[in-house]
């Protein structure tokens, strides 16, 4: 009969390898990046389940009991091998990839239309494409670079600014027209406004830019700005269109900016890549060709010609 095979508490299991490895739960949060007492707390699962006692706790201290001792070095060695080997395929996975953090909105309508060029100039690399709408943070993840709206201000990270944030009204023509138009900021009342949720703000900005009184939350709410644009293309209302992202539909008449007012938020487009890691090259020149895409000029390969689409 075949054995039955044990559910490991992992969490438990690798908690107590790294608090048995420094002897300490304060060594062992900091290099896990927990509490303190998130550790303890695990170890004493891992008591629970093992029905043995790893550590003797005191007042102000812990320490490993002679079972927990020998139990720690017996499975040390063992996470020491799994980390090695998940980092030996992550390594060999993403060997040729760059992994990118991107808003979809920001994919959609800038970088998609460029991209084709770069993987032509750079048959050999790969850009995959994480499109979560989260606070930038590297630590933690697998991401080489990212392309973000900000202030410049990320966290063990450097930064190189793409483009100003301006914004305007776009709409279809169409729609204009079945309004009456747009002679002066007051007459987007006449209009539907088109909101995103993750720029729910974006209409009071302007109705303040303007110096308008005007119910600013009244509307048609949209998951993302990728819907809420898609919907001014396609004759919903009015939306707040981010001028460097739109420039493309704007040229080709799928959207039209009636009062033809550019306003910077202050905020701007960058690309951003972690400090606390070597950057490796296939990312320097992805990063150099974005830079390329709006004449900047090269953080790493200053020499060639720029690759522009």
């Amino acid at each position: 009969m075949q054995n039955r095979r044990i559910n490991l508490p992992l969490n438990p299991l690798r908690s107590f390898a790294v608090a048995s490895r420094h002897k300490t739960f304060t060594a062992a949060a900091k290099e896990l990046g927990v509490s303190q007492v998130a550790i303890s707390r695990q170890i004493s699962t891992l008591e629970d389940f093992l029905d043995v006692s790893l550590f003797e706790r005191g007042v102000r201290s812990a320490k490993l009991t002679e079972v927990g001792r020998a139990f720690g070095m017996e499975i040390a060695g063992l996470f020491d091998d799994l980390e090695r080997a998940t980092q030996r395929m992550i390594s060999h996975e993403t060997e040729g990839t760059v992994n990118l953090r991107v808003h979809p909105t920001v994919a959609h309508h800038w970088l998609m239309p460029k991209l084709l060029h770069f993987t032509r100039q750079h048959p050999d690399i790969r850009v995959r494409f994480d499109t979560r709408v989260e606070p930038l943070d590297f630590r933690g993840t697998h991401l080489d670079v990212a392309l973000q709206l900000g202030r410049g201000d990320w966290r063990d990270a450097r930064s190189r600014k793409l483009w100003d944030e301006e914004v305007d009204v776009v709409c279809n023509q169409t729609y204009l027209d079945s309004i009456g138009g747009l002679e002066k900021p007051g007459d987007v009342a006449k209009g539907e406004l088109l909101h995103s949720r993750y720029r729910r703000r974006a209409w009071e900005f302007w109705a303040r830019a303007n110096n308008l009184d005007m119910d600013f939350n009244s509307g048609t709410d949209f998951e993302t700005s990728l819907l809420t644009f898609s919907a001014a293309q396609q004759g919903f209302g009015l939306a707040i269109g981010q001028l460097g992202l739109l420039d493309d539909v704007i040229g080709e008449g799928g959207l039209v900016r009636p009062l033809d007012m550019r306003i910077p938020t202050g905020a701007a487009f960058y690309v951003i890549w972690p400090t606390t890691i070597s950057v490796s090259v296939k990312t320097k020149r992805f990063i150099d060709w974005l830079l390329d895409q709006v004449g900047q000029p090269r953080e790493f390969f200053k020499s060639g010609t720029p690759e522009k689409a």
